[in-house]
């Protein structure tokens, strides 16, 4: 038996005993794929990714987003990038898209922000990402004058990597709900960049904790730019992170339409205050999300 055929006899036989749900090659209708943010397992991929791998493919996920991009030694959670390739490859799974730091470069002038953007892309294009996603600000980034001059960095960032033929995406937390005056962040990013050029990704948790909007109101007003979500639950008590099922946002009611939303990939995330531990919050939320949620998406 070579390698790729035992490492797919393996984690077939795991998803049979331990997962109850049958694992289609495809999720729905429409084709996606139940997909996972692997910084839900980050330190579980850090440590032994490609056991990680076949323990979250058994629980029915086959597509990923990745975190962790190392620039300069062109790595994926300290393997080299064309190593990981392999990995999800020999296991029959997918990367769609990549969470990439951006964010210290804000202030970088023009030629180092280029640079890292190309090394982004050549690591995307070893493992067949679609997008590289801008997923975050640090605290004292957060002002009026960064979002004004954020949607110019955006769209030059989106023109370079739709140049190498991938999608740029930016994803948001709860800071970009915050009112500067009558505006949030999210009202500038939404109105100053263009939508060929910079997509969006929605991550419904935080769209939920901010209160301003919902995920529902933000397609209709905006069709066709929410091309990825990020689906999460909310602690009844803490409203930090919890596993689906097991907070208070009722996603039977909160899901969009993924038509209007343009909706390309969903990802399943728990960043933190596992129950048990991360590799079982996973394994929860997927069995919860195919019970209840799988057949709303399509």
């Amino acid at each position: 038996m070579n390698r790729r055929t035992f490492l797919g006899s393996t984690a077939a036989f795991a998803a049979t005993t331990l997962f109850p749900f049958p694992l289609s090659a495809r999720d729905g209708k429409r084709g996606y794929k139940l997909g996972l943010q692997l910084f839900s397992v980050n330190e579980d991929m850090n440590r032994d990714p490609l056991a990680t791998l076949r323990e979250v493919k058994a629980m029915g996920y086959e597509d990923f987003e990745v975190y962790g991009f190392d620039p300069a030694r062109g790595t994926f959670y300290g393997r080299p990038a064309t190593e990981f390739r392999m990995m999800l490859d020999d296991l029959g799974l997918s990367a769609s898209s990549g969470h990439f730091g951006f964010s210290p470069l804000l202030e970088a002038g023009e030629p180092d922000m280029d640079r890292f953007v190309d090394q982004c892309i050549a690591g995307a294009e070893t493992l067949g990402l679609r997008y590289i996603t801008w997923p975050w600000m640090a605290p004292e980034q957060r002002t009026l004058d960064t979002f004004r001059a954020l949607p110019a960095k955006l769209n030059a960032i989106g023109a370079r990597v739709k140049e190498a033929g991938l999608g740029f995406a930016y994803h948001n937390h709860g800071f970009e709900f915050e009112d500067h005056g009558g505006d949030t962040g999210y009202d500038l990013i939404l109105r100053e960049t263009d939508p060929d050029l910079v997509k969006l990704q929605m991550d419904m948790y935080w769209v939920m904790h901010g209160g301003r909007t919902t995920p529902k109101a933000l397609v209709a007003a905006h069709p066709g730019r929410f091309v990825m979500w990020h689906i999460k639950d909310m602690d009844k008590v803490s409203r930090d992170y919890t596993e689906l099922g097991n907070g208070s946002i009722d996603y039977r009611k909160v899901l969009p339409d993924p038509v209007a939303s343009g909706l390309e990939f969903y990802y399943l995330e728990q960043g933190g205050n596992f129950t048990h531990s991360p590799l079982r919050s996973a394994a929860d939320s997927a069995e919860y999300f195919q019970r209840h949620l799988r057949k709303r998406i399509g």
